[in-house]
């Protein structure tokens, strides 16, 4: 397993962290989606080597958000 981490700015509510881990959930590979809007910290945890960042963020961008690797 790998996990790859990101600062998500934007998100305030526990609305806002559905939205992320609904989005980023759909990327083929993706097993597990942990976020906090308290943080702004989201973690990506696939089960064959790291997620192409290019789609987290576009996903996280699809939800209304701006990302960033960590």
């Amino acid at each position: 397993m790998t996990t790859t981490e990101f600062t998500v700015t934007g998100m305030t509510c526990e609305h806002c962290e559905r939205a992320v881990k609904s989005e980023v959930g759909e990327i083929d590979g993706v097993t597990a989606v942990s976020v906090s809007a308290a943080t702004g910290h989201l973690a990506v945890t696939t089960n064959a080597g790291p997620v192409d960042t290019d789609e987290v963020l576009a996903a996280v961008d699809e939800a209304g958000y701006s990302a960033e690797a960590v």
